[in-house]
């Protein structure tokens, strides 16, 4: 089918994924895929190599991609590089950094806190004097992109104090990765996670880990978990090459390797990173216009996500608010922190700066509809 001849979405996401996707990448999924063939194996292997040198980090690093969503390659990573001697040093500041946590205390890892809660960065110099006075810490995991805010922690510097002690970084980068500009190898990062339905722009269905090759060889049977095995999948990927060890969602790979091309086409991450800016520049803009304030000063906040205060006003209804926009095509996200009213929009996906102008029109076009003005 030409993609053109798709049916146009209903509405567009205004997510941090999933996210609204082009036709091309969509159309790549209407073929069927045999996971033995040699031809889809050519395509799991490229996508891996695509990865790793997307993350400049072609001579250090490896990719494993895993089925489910990223929080499986969370768990995966999580569960399969800590050993039952080590201990995790958790860096929290919202929902999904306290996800690290959970997994962690439900596997019966060791582990330690440093929370720095919802509206403020990691206090690296406290990561520098925990790091210093604990040396049962092997393993350090904090978020890039905290969307529980929009809040992008200063993870080139976090990395710097690990390394600095000689500690194995975990950076969660599931909504950042594609999206703003990281050197890997450069950095000390030693696993990264992302999930194929974020910055890369493919669908739901798998995630990746981009591990510095000399530490997951050392893995081997550390895994509390069969499936999630982040070693034994790596090891059937590199001895049977593009081989899964269990069924793998082709389809999705499919669309996936097309996002990448896609990508590349745009002119990399640098340019996809300035197009996700301007967008967020502009809904800012548009917003403050409107009377919504954003929760994070400028300083803290990513291109992905932002996060706007509700406004304090007895008529103001979210719900109302969230499916009057939906009506006039436009899909925003519920608040996530826990000590504000808040809702969020994304801007990440096959969203143009046009399709921002035309957001804070139909905001202002519901805002008199439903009288919160």
């Amino acid at each position: 089918m030409n993609p053109d001849q798709l049916p146009d979405n209903p509405y567009l996401l205004l997510t941090p994924g999933p996210l609204s996707t082009t036709k091309t990448v969509k159309a790549a999924m209407l073929r069927d895929w045999c996971t033995w063939d040699a031809d889809y194996n050519r395509l799991v292997q490229s996508v891996r190599h695509d990865l790793v040198s997307l993350a400049g980090a072609l001579d250090t690093h490896t990719a494993v991609l895993m089925q489910g969503s990223g929080t499986f390659c969370v768990e995966a990573t999580v569960t399969t590089a800590i050993p039952p001697t080590g201990k995790l040093l958790v860096l929290a500041n919202g929902a999904y950094g306290r996800r690290i946590v959970d997994i962690a205390r439900r596997c019966g890892i060791d582990h330690r806190v440093i929370d720095s809660g919802e509206l403020a960065p990691p206090d690296t110099q406290r990561v520098d004097t925990v790091l210093a006075a604990d040396p049962a810490i092997t393993h350090v995991a904090v978020v890039h992109c905290e969307t529980t805010t929009g809040m992008l922690n200063p993870a080139a510097e976090i990395a710097r104090i690990v390394k600095a002690h000689r500690r194995i970084f975990i950076l969660d980068a599931m909504s950042s990765f594609g999206g703003v500009p990281l050197d890997v190898a450069s950095m000390g990062v030693d696993y990264l996670i992302s999930s194929a339905n974020k910055c890369i722009q493919g669908v739901p269905g798998f995630g990746f880990v981009i591990a510095r090759r000399e530490i997951l060889e050392h893995t081997r049977g550390q895994a509390r978990s069969l499936s999630l095995d982040l070693f034994d999948q790596w090891q059937t990927m590199e001895t049977h090459p593009g081989k899964w060890r269990f069924t793998s969602p082709t389809h999705v790979v499919r669309a996936f390797a097309q996002a990448l091309g896609e990508l590349a086409v745009e002119g990399g991450i640098p340019a996809r990173h300035k197009r996700y800016g301007d967008n967020q520049r502009i809904l800012v803009a548009g917003m403050r216009d409107l009377g919504f304030a954003p929760l994070l000063p400028a300083a803290l906040q990513s291109p992905i996500i932002t996060a706007f205060h509700s406004p304090d006003r007895p008529t103001w209804d979210f719900k109302r608010f969230y499916a009057a926009l939906k009506e006039k095509g436009f899909v925003i996200y519920p608040g996530k922190v826990t000590q504000c009213e808040t809702f969020r929009i994304g801007n990440i996906g096959d969203v143009q700066a046009g399709d921002m102008h035309r957001l804070l029109e139909a905001m202002a076009a519901v805002l008199h509809e439903i009288g919160i003005e």
